[in-house]
């Protein structure tokens, strides 16, 4: 009888254990416990130890942390008829875990669905240009978008970000043409520029010569200076200014002194 009481006590002390084991949790500092009673909610606890009542209470677990939710390639057609492929990636994490655990099933897969139905929405309602140029703009709108949807599951997104846009071979021919000639407007308005100033520098050099005529001189010498560096040249030296006048003085006078005799004779 002795040994079937101690068998009796060692099964009830096991119980008591399993019971207790049972009924401590311990959750990280990350995570949350949603506890059910009698298939309704009391609410979350954590982080750290707590007890439930076995049988009566039971215990989902939520992880708080940020997840990276990478939405696969979706194919569309932007709002000017082009066909495009983009992809994006999601950052959200969970703020509610009632609400997460109460009122959707799998708040992963349901997030990554939302995520879909709306980047191809967006980007179909979206130029061209816009895709390409403006991205910041649309990460903004699908990040409003999507946290909107995903707030009555206690789910916050924080950040969506467009990773790669793909154009048909096409089109991307058509936009190197594009880039190509647009540089080569861009070369010939600084061409055509670069023209204008040298004949506005040309203009004022000509006007300070026209007042100044010694500068002439002085650049003549300067053109001679720099072509006198290399001795296969032949240089021709000019007259200078002065003797050209000299002359056109000389001549002027002999004119004069002609006529003067030829009065004189009458």
């Amino acid at each position: 009888m002795a040994g079937v009481g101690s068998l009796v006590l060692a099964i009830v002390l096991l119980f008591v254990l399993i019971f207790l084991a049972s009924a401590i949790k311990i959750v990280k500092e990350y995570e949350r416990a949603v506890i059910f009673r009698l298939g309704r909610v009391v609410g979350a606890r954590g982080p750290g130890l707590f007890f439930i009542i076995p049988l009566f209470e039971k215990a989902y677990i939520v992880d708080l942390r940020t997840r990276v939710l990478d939405v696969p390639v979706q194919e569309t057609i932007t709002k000017d008829n082009v066909p495009v492929k983009v992809n994006a990636v999601v950052y959200f994490r969970v703020v509610d875990p009632v609400k997460t655990v109460t009122q959707v099933a799998n708040y992963i897969m349901a997030t990554s669905q939302i995520a879909q139905t709306t980047l191809r929405s967006v980007i179909g309602q979206a130029h061209l240009d816009e895709l390409l140029s403006e991205r910041e703009k649309l990460n903004m709108e699908l990040q409003k978008i999507i946290d909107e949807a995903t707030d009555p599951w206690g789910i916050k997104v924080s950040t969506v970000e467009i990773k790669d846009v793909e154009l048909p071979a096409g089109m991307q021919k058509a936009m190197a043409r594009q880039a190509e000639a647009e540089r080569e407007r861009r070369a010939r308005i600084t061409l055509a520029e670069a023209e204008r100033q040298a004949a506005e520098k040309l203009r004022e050099a000509a006007e300070i010569i026209s007042e100044h005529p010694m500068a002439l001189q002085l650049r003549t010498l300067q053109t001679i200076s720099d072509v006198a560096n290399d001795k296969s040249n032949v240089i021709v030296l000019p007259l200078p200014m002065e003797m050209l006048k000299l002359f056109k003085s000389l001549a002027e006078v002999s004119e004069a002194a002609k006529k003067v005799m030829e009065e004189g004779k009458r």
